[in-house]
This record gives C-alpha cells, sequence and structure tokens, in this order.
C-alpha cells in the first residue's frame, strides 16, 4: 500500500515539474527525442506516466508521431506542446484531414502554402504526416520571423492569426491599428480590428487606405480566426499541465 502511494506522488510531481508560466518560455525548446530519418514512419511508443493524464487520441498520436513532433519543434525552436496544441486544432489529430478550403493533413496547410514549403524544404509529398507535421511548423516558425519586436505571448498568437487567417488579414488589421493609433504589435490591438475589416466598415478603411476595401479584400471570418487563437492557447496551457 505504502508503495503504491509513493508511486502516485512520483507521478504527481513528475507532472507539476513540467509546468512553466506563460510567458518569455513559449518557444523554449521541449522535452527532445530521438527520431528516425526523414521519410520513416515513427515507431510507436509506449507513453509515459504523464502522458497516461491526456485523452486517448492525444495519447495516439504522441506514441505515433511523438519524437516527429518533438524534433521538428526543437529545430524550429518551438515548445513541442505549443504544436501539439495547433494540431489538435487545426486537425483533431486526423492525418487525413481534409478542409473544404483544400487544406490537408495534420498541420492543414491550404495547397499554394504547401507547394511553397514543399518547394523550400525540397520534399515531394507534403501529404505524408511526417512531411506534413514538418512543413507546418516550419511554416509557423516563417510566420513567427515577420513579427519581430513583439512581446513574446502577443508574437505567438500574431503568427497564430496569420497560420489561420493568411498573412495579409494580419497585416491589414496591423494597418488599422496603426490608424487608429493602437500598437499593431500587441494581439488585444489586432483582435480588435479583425473585425473592422468587414464589408460594412468601408468608410474607415477609406480613411485607411483611400479605397473601399482593405488590401486583401474584406474580411468576414474574423471570429473563427479570434476563437481560433484562444482554443490554441487553451489547448495550449493544457498539455502544459499535463505533459513535460
Amino acid at each position: 500500500m505504502l508503495i503504491r502511494i509513493l508511486t502516485v506522488l512520483a507521478i504527481v510531481v513528475t507532472t507539476l515539474c513540467g509546468c512553466t508560466p506563460f510567458g518569455d518560455d513559449v518557444l523554449r525548446k521541449g522535452t527532445t527525442a530521438s527520431a528516425p530519418e526523414d521519410g520513416n514512419r515513427v515507431a510507436q511508443t509506449e507513453p509515459g506516466p504523464a502522458e497516461t493524464l491526456v485523452d486517448p487520441t492525444t495519447r495516439e498520436i504522441l506514441r505515433a508521431y511523438g519524437p516527429t513532433i518533438r524534433k521538428y519543434a526543437s529545430r524550429y525552436e518551438f515548445d513541442w506542446r505549443f504544436i501539439l496544441a495547433t494540431m489538435k486544432q487545426e486537425s483533431r489529430f486526423s492525418p487525413s484531414a481534409q478542409s473544404h478550403r483544400g487544406a490537408s493533413g495534420l498541420m492543414q496547410l491550404m495547397p499554394t502554402t504547401g507547394e511553397e514549403v514543399a518547394r523550400a524544404l525540397d520534399v515531394e509529398n507534403l501529404s505524408h504526416p511526417e512531411n506534413n507535421i514538418r512543413g507546418g511548423i516550419y511554416y509557423l516558425r516563417e510566420l513567427y520571423e515577420l513579427f519581430n519586436g513583439a512581446e513574446e505571448g502577443d508574437r505567438i498568437k500574431l503568427t497564430l492569426a496569420a497560420y489561420n487567417a493568411g498573412i495579409g488579414r494580419v497585416y491589414d488589421a496591423q494597418e488599422i491599428a496603426a490608424y487608429l493609433h493602437e500598437n499593431p504589435l500587441e494581439w488585444k490591438s489586432i483582435k480588435d480590428a479583425l473585425p473592422l475589416l468587414s464589408r460594412r466598415h468601408g468608410s474607415l478603411h477609406r480613411g485607411v487606405w483611400n479605397a473601399s476595401k482593405p488590401k486583401t479584400g474584406w474580411f468576414g471570418n474574423s471570429q473563427e480566426t479570434i476563437s481560433y487563437v484562444e482554443s490554441v492557447m487553451n489547448h495550449y496551457d493544457e498539455y502544459r499541465l499535463m505533459l513535460n
């Protein structure tokens, strides 16, 4: 009985030690694991004590692709749990996921984006789960680099908004924020500005661009993007509590 109690306490302590507050460590490299060469299927591994705390679907994706997620998260300097949270929101961990707009795979890369990423990485098949994971993480890093100067928490949320809505939408929102004398590098400013890209705010658009619409056209899905960012961050908070 005493041994059983000590074992449970050890698991709890291990889990708590892996928790870190949200802040400058958002992009800290997570715990890494060895991974096979690119293109090879990752061997399934048994979950560790902390991984048994997450839902079965998350456990399965970690068994199948955990080493790949850790490998490329480390390469592109992201916390692997952040990548896991993004993947959950994008595809619900389905490698065959396909959106009505043509986005595909675990990281839901759009066709045009996928072509650009495939050329940059010199890979032929982004539908392969491991290539899709690598491509999605690479693209997140490319977007992240565009928001240099933002505070870390804002920067990661701006990156997510661009991943979901496209960088052009975020740039348009930044121009509106600047026009309204708000900080274009703060997520709160962009969150408030995104709804102002809709058709109903034509008079504002004429003031910002001297045109009847934003540079990338009207945007009517602002709430979807805002909810997307908040959902990913919520998933990330959960994974930081449960995984180390």
